[in-house]
């Protein structure tokens, strides 16, 4: 406890940070609005006149801070005033801790209006308290304190750590963790208190969940931090600690996730069975032991059905639609999927589906008999031997429109609760609206799916030229949306494009932008431009599209302006490396030895916001450097949300041995971003192959007609030198018809290569720059044939330039022809 402090003394703080000569004055209105505001102010706090007067002193204030002022409004209306401590927000968005004080005043106009004096706290602790008040403090708390000694034994606690459980404060003395809470696992709290005994650092936001004495038949979660306690000599005497509940923002948040699981997991497809059984796999284990959806026949086939609950006192046919349970044993007989489910008349289950409304039991008869009409031959059972417990029937219904119902059970101690059945409702509306819209609105339903799978890929493609691994953590829980985005996009000879992005803003129309953006990279990709180009028709399409948009504020390309993207272009065959900026972060480097780094590139900027063109970085990569393309998000602090020193975070956590991607990409996310960041944040990362010399063959050829024939040859040898004769019709061909055209149109040298990669690819550069262009000629037309054969012999082929011209590639199967082809 600190030492005594006499009223005078506390007086003279309090004149000290209320002395009118130095506090700044402003006026606000009864509504709290600025009306006045002063020189002195806008040192203070960094606001002009013009940006103050008529907002709110809310607005001036941080988010907690802010939410005190009706309260404290209401209170200077009706008392003489108010005084105490809040922390401002200066204009660059640092906060100033301030000394407030609010007094009644009459304008000379006579309105009533309100003083405020703000001085500013600077090395002030605030005010000084006296020992009785601290003690006060301590011992009347609401959360729980105690202190233990060395030996981790209890040597003092408060009384508010007896609703925990455990006894009153002296029957702990001389006990540790285990023997006050023998039902929460007490090695990981004992090991957070030596670790402060040993290094002196505090542990703060520790949560631990278990069973507590104070609750023992239900989860329960509490949040803990550590401190050390030392002597006058510095050494340590103990470890004071303070407990608070958070079982329920723990269950909040289970609650939050299993939603957001059932956001990701429910609906995926237009199947109504399928999305009925991913029902039943989202609400087991967390919320129940043993589910069943069962659904109105009706349903299944797509009728249209009437509004309102049905009667019960009519034949009601269901179907079994989903089921899941933790134990095989649990029931012991089910209905299996597809199958009829008859109810018994008058049971909970068809009073459900005529009165709409669920319903709740938390203990079960053990010897009543189950509702279900029991099979011809069969005796019924009970709950007893069903192995249930409790239970909640929930109606699915969306639209007005009853779709069949859904079961929870458990056989644990907790019974459900009314939370429970509250989660279980959120649950069970969501899956119905998904099956009604499988059962009403296809087409709709399909274009919200193409929607949803189009904002982040699923599953980046399989290639050769990179080993790759990605996260992805929204800032927002609920929604599981955000405007953070990465990609990686297969290009022609081998090569891949790495891409990295991010909108401005949170919640569905950054999503929405965001969506839309990739699908634009990707139109752009397929075209095989390079980096800068590509970045500088993105930009020209966000602007433009933003511009006919005008002012509508959900226009999704609108909401793009002011985007950031990376572009990178890697090509195994030779090693390099070409990347493009567009106001986003520079990806980080770590060479094959472990050393971690940034690449220093251009950075342009946003997407369209205008500036000077976009620049592009060519390196060359060793095999096995890994790229770490990434948001801003990566790079925030956690607790100031500013980035600096943020790339020295990121250069730490990625230094060192190669793990593998998988494993080193959730130790990144891990160590440097927290569940619910701040911000969205986005990680992929590549490392580099190389291809192996034996899979790429080339050959330089002279500008003489007679060459053709001898790379048709050449060609030949190297596909049988690869065990792929199967190719050497269809390869003579493209090779033929590609170097044919380099010698008669282009200028300059020709060269042929050969890529065995997951298809074959044949690449003809020349120095041409014009752009060849399929032609379907007439039936009497003597040429002009050429890239029409090789479009029907190759999967697919293309055109790229080069800095010094062109290269037109095909691509094949390794497994051979189409032989549709040939008849």
């Amino acid at each position: 406890m600190g030492g005594h402090v006499s009223g005078h003394g506390e007086q003279d703080v309090a004149r000290r940070g209320f002395d009118v000569a130095d506090a700044v004055p402003l006026l606000l209105d009864q509504q709290g609005v600025v009306t006045n505001w002063t020189g002195p102010a806008e040192r203070l706090l960094g606001y002009t006149t013009a940006e103050a007067v008529g907002g709110k002193l809310a607005d001036l204030l941080t988010a907690g801070n802010a939410e005190r002022v009706p309260d404290l409004l209401g209170r200077c209306r009706d008392d003489d005033g108010w005084a105490g401590l809040m922390t401002a927000r200066h204009r660059d968005g640092h906060p100033v801790p301030v000394m407030v004080r609010v007094l009644r005043a009459v304008k000379p106009q006579g309105r009533p209006a309100l003083l405020v004096l703000l001085s500013e706290l600077a090395d002030s602790s605030g005010w000084d308290m006296s020992r009785a008040v601290l003690e006060q403090m301590v011992t009347g708390s609401a959360i729980g304190l105690a202190i233990v000694d060395t030996d981790l034994r209890y040597v003092w606690s408060n009384s508010a750590l007896e609703r925990f459980g455990g006894g009153p404060a002296r029957r702990r003395l001389g006990l540790r963790f285990a023997d006050v809470q023998p039902g929460l696992d007490p090695e990981p709290v004992e090991s957070r208190m030596r670790h402060v005994l040993e290094t002196g650092e505090s542990v703060t936001g520790f949560e631990h969940v278990g069973r507590a004495r104070s609750a023992p038949l239900r989860e329960t979660a509490h949040m803990m931090s550590f401190t050390r306690l030392d002597d006058d000599r510095g050494r340590p005497m103990g470890v004071y600690y303070s407990v608070v509940d958070i079982t329920d923002r723990h269950r909040a948040r289970q609650r939050l996730a299993l939603l957001d699981r059932a956001g990701r997991h429910i609906g995926r497809t237009l199947d109504v069975m399928r999305t009925a059984q991913e029902l039943a796999d989202v609400a087991v284990p967390e919320l129940a032991d043993f589910v069943v959806v069962d659904l109105l026949e009706t349903v299944l086939r797509g009728a249209e059905l009437p509004s309102g609950p049905l009667a019960e006192g009519e034949g009601v046919p269901l179907r079994r639609a989903g089921h899941r349970s933790v134990y095989e044993d649990l029931p012991r007989t089910v209905q299996d999927i597809g199958a009829p489910v008859g109810y018994l008349p008058g049971s909970p289950p068809l009073r459900c589906l005529a009165t709409g409304r669920s319903w709740r039991q938390e203990q079960l008869d053990p010897l009543a008999l189950g509702w279900v009409e029991a099979a011809s031959g069969h005796r019924e059972t009970t709950f007893l031997e069903l192995g249930l417990q409790s239970v909640m029937i929930v109606p699915i219904r969306a639209r007005g429109v009853t779709l069949g119902l859904t079961g929870f059970f458990r056989r644990r101690r907790d019974p459900f609760r009314e939370d429970d059945l509250s989660l279980a409702e959120d649950l069970v509306s969501r899956a119905a609206v998904c099956v009604d819209n499988a059962r009403r609105y296809t087409r709709e339903r399909e274009a919200a799916l193409t929607l949803q799978r189009s904002l982040l890929p699923r599953r980046l493609p399989e290639q050769d030229a990179v080993e790759v691994a990605a996260c992805y953590r929204p800032a927002d829980e609920l929604t599981g949306l955000g405007g953070d985005w990465y990609d990686l996009i297969p290009l022609p000879g081998a090569r891949v494009a790495l891409i990295a992005g991010e909108v401005p803003g949170h919640g569905i129309d950054a999503a929405a932008a965001m969506g839309r953006l990739r699908t634009a990279v990707r139109t752009l990709a397929a075209l095989d431009l390079p980096p800068e180009e590509v970045l500088a028709h993105l930009d020209d399409l966000v602007a433009r599209s933003a511009r006919e948009e005008g002012s509508d504020p959900v226009g999704t390309y609108g909401q793009a302006v002011g985007s950031g993207c990376l572009y990178v272009v890697y090509d195994p065959v030779e090693g390099r490396c070409v990347m493009a900026s567009a106001g986003h972060p520079s990806p980080a480097l770590v060479a094959p030895d472990g050393t971690a780094g940034f690449v220093e590139l251009p950075t342009g900027p946003p997407l369209g916001v205008g500036g000077p063109p976009f620049e592009a970085r060519e390196s060359s990569l060793a095999e096995g450097t890994t790229l770490a393309l990434h948001t801003d998000g990566l790079l925030t602090d956690t607790v100031t949300g500013s980035t600096a020193g943020g790339r020295d975070r990121l250069r730490r956590a990625l230094q060192g041995a190669a793990p593998p991607l998988e494993t080193l990409c959730r130790t990144v996310m891990d160590s440097l971003v927290p569940t619910r960041p701040y911000d969205d944040v986005a990680l992929l990362l590549a490392r580099t192959r190389l291809l192996d010399a034996g899979r790429v063959a080339f050959w330089d050829l002279p500008t003489d007609p007679a060459a053709v024939a001898e790379a048709r040859r050449t060609a030949t040898r190297q596909l049988g030198l690869w065990d792929l004769e199967e190719l050497v019709f269809t390869t003579e061909l493209i090779v033929s018809e590609l170097v044919t055209n380099a010698i008669r149109y282009a200028a300059g040298p020709v060269r042929l290569r050969l890529i065995r990669e997951r298809t074959l690819v044949c690449e003809v550069y020349d120095g041409g720059a014009t752009t060849p262009h399929l032609r379907h000629p007439r039936a009497m037309d003597e040429g002009g044939r050429g890239l029409l054969l090789v479009s029907q012999l190759a999967q697919q082929w293309g055109t790229r330039f080069v800095p010094d011209g062109k290269v037109i590639w095909a691509e094949q199967s390794l497994t051979g022809p189409d032989e549709s082809l040939f008849g």
